[in-house]
């Protein structure tokens, strides 16, 4: 079989010798504006966990403050993870039946979930935008801080979410072939 892995063992010098290898130039181009924001966020979120678990057990007078924080930390991590989810392509998916499909029902079944995924994302922007208007003003309960934070954060998710929807779309008409039909053609390993 082709998609077969060989897993062969390694000697421990063969081992050590595989880190003294060059690694060549670092790539940073796959990543996207907010994937920096969110890598920022999410240590923002590790530090206040962290100061949360140090007060608690090792001082026995835990900060209230840190666990708000980190769960708003955590619902903004959540959201943009999934706007960069929708650039890359990579949601959570049944693309068994591309395999299935015909190339021409495949691609049109790939342009129709895309479409229905940018009438999700619009219309979840759309909510999120009328949910903001209505609770936009709260105040957190251990810090003296709008709740709107949170909330325009994820509503700016929704937006990012469907702009990258959007681009996606447009991505797979000019590719002739969507992300979907490539791993369908390229068999069960993916590879």
């Amino acid at each position: 079989m082709s998609g077969e892995v060989h897993n062969t063992q390694l000697s421990v010098e063969e081992l050590a010798h595989a880190f003294e290898e060059e690694a060549g130039p670092v790539d940073l181009s796959p990543y996207a504006a907010e994937d920096w924001l969110n890598l920022a966020i999410y240590w923002c979120m590790a530090f206040c966990v962290f100061l949360q678990f140090f007060t608690r057990y090792v001082l026995n007078n835990s900060y209230a403050w840190t666990e708000e924080i980190a769960i708003n930390c955590l619902i903004v991590v959540v959201f943009l993870g999934a706007a960069m989810c929708t650039r890359l392509s990579r949601h959570i998916r049944v693309d068994f039946i591309y395999r299935l499909l015909p190339s021409k029902p495949a691609r049109w079944l790939a342009l129709a979930v895309d479409l229905l995924s940018i009438g999700f994302y619009g219309y979840m922007t759309w909510l999120m935008w009328r949910y903001v208007s209505i609770v936009g003003r709260e105040r957190m309960v251990t810090v003296d801080l709008p709740r709107g934070i949170v909330f325009y954060a994820v509503l700016a998710a929704f937006v990012l979410m469907l702009a990258r929807a959007v681009q996606v779309f447009v991505g797979d008409i000019r590719h002739k072939r969507s992300i979907l039909e490539r791993e369908a053609a390229a068999g069960p390993s993916g590879v």
